[in-house]
């Protein structure tokens, strides 16, 4: 797989690898320990050209699709999955915005993407939708050259942190048409935004995944993405296939971490009493090989899924959707086995395994759910509508 890599792309993991152990690595634990919302790292991003992964060329960017997407999140995600989290995100908004983006959208927001001096991230989930989250009840009316936004958004990662946000709505006509809502691009600080409290999660805690309540919020007109009522288009063709490769590549990245520890203790630890290395232990030698082909495998899914995808396959969808159903199924399983091989040291309070097993359980919870996808992947098999 290595060889098959485009020399742009190997480029484009060295630099993430090297920004993830020079920028990232050394805040990691203060950002899971202390819920710290990772700016440095996202400054280091910045500072190294990443955030415009997804911007045209023309405009300053890499216009790189879903294989650098998966490359860059594993990369990050090894290091610190928060700072994956948060990057992703960016890098989905990011395709929603470039999607249909005007000129205005280019200049304003595209550019300054790509120039590292902005920071974006999307804001769907809603309280009451679940994992429908191509469903939203938030409000829409027009006036004049404005439209004003009411409702309240769940899981909005970066909270707070975010120079702009990718909101969903239902359609500004009344009553909307089943399946038809917006996206709007709304700055920070908008008046009538407010942040709805801290985010303090099990795992991935440096996230910011806060809620955000919209009163009377109003949006300039060329905010808004695309047609008014067409953005199924950007649910299904730009938000679900770019949201499931970055989330499968964080957690590839956590998976790849787990196994990485595991293989350092079993080299270096060794019985007191015979001398014996934990290497030599046949039973754990099975254990080994069993994970590291799990990771392989699910690593080549994911990669052969968005390699196909960028070349316009369109059957690359179920591989997109199956590689973040099969992600999550690896990761927990491989950082439960690290866990057991590494032992007691391992399962100390806020040891790097136990972040590692926390973030990873987020997987199977994050919208859409490991069941919720395994269903698309069947439907799509036999025929059936995705929904």
């Amino acid at each position: 797989m290595e060889d098959l890599l485009p020399s742009s792309l190997r480029k484009l993991r060295t630099l993430a690898e090297d920004v993830a152990r020079e920028r990232i690595a050394p805040h990691t634990e203060a950002v899971d320990s202390d819920c710290l919302f990772p700016e440095v790292a996202m400054r280091g991003l910045a500072e190294a050209g990443l955030m415009g992964l997804h911007v045209p060329k023309r405009l300053g960017g890499h216009e790189e699709g879903l294989l650098a997407l998966a490359l860059v999140t594993e990369a990050i995600g090894k290091v610190c999955p928060s700072s994956a989290l948060c990057y992703g995100m960016h890098c989905v908004a990011t395709a929603v915005i470039a999607g249909k983006a005007s000129r205005y959208q280019e200049d304003r927001y595209l550019r300054p993407i790509a120039e590292g001096r902005h920071f974006t991230t999307l804001a769907l989930s809603e309280r009451g939708t679940g994992v429908h989250f191509y469903l939203p009840q938030t409000k829409l009316r027009r006036e004049g050259d404005t439209f004003v936004i009411d409702g309240t958004k769940q899981f909005v990662t970066s909270g707070g942190h975010a120079d702009s946000y990718v909101v969903s709505t239902m359609a500004s006509s009344a009553p909307p048409e089943a399946g038809e809502f917006n996206c709007l691009i709304v700055d920070r600080d908008t008046p009538g935004m407010s942040w709805l409290g801290p985010w303090r999660g099990f795992g991935m805690r440096g996230n910011s995944s806060c809620g955000l309540g919209l009163v009377d919020v109003r949006v300039p007109a060329e905010n808004l993405l695309g047609e008014e009522g067409d953005e199924l288009w950007y649910a299904f063709e730009i938000v679900a296939p770019y949201f499931l490769t970055a989330m499968a590549g964080t957690y590839l990245g956590i998976a790849q971490a787990a196994l990485d520890l595991t293989l350092q203790h079993l080299r270096s630890r060794r019985h007191a009493h015979s001398g014996e290395s934990l290497a030599h232990v046949p039973v754990l030698q099975h254990k080994l090989a069993e994970m590291w082909t799990g990771v392989q495998k699910t690593r080549y899914l994911i990669l052969h899924a968005a390699g196909q995808s960028d070349l316009g396959d369109p059957e690359a969808l179920i591989g997109i959707i199956a590689s973040k159903a099969d992600v999550a199924d690896t990761v927990v399983w491989v950082t439960n086995e690290a866990m057991t091989l590494c032992g007691g040291i391992a399962y100390g309070e806020n040891s790097k395994l136990a972040r590692l097993l926390r973030d990873a359980r987020a997987s199977h919870v994050m919208a859409p759910t490991t069941d919720i996808l395994k269903q698309w992947a069947g439907r799509v098999l036999l025929g059936l509508p995705l929904l």
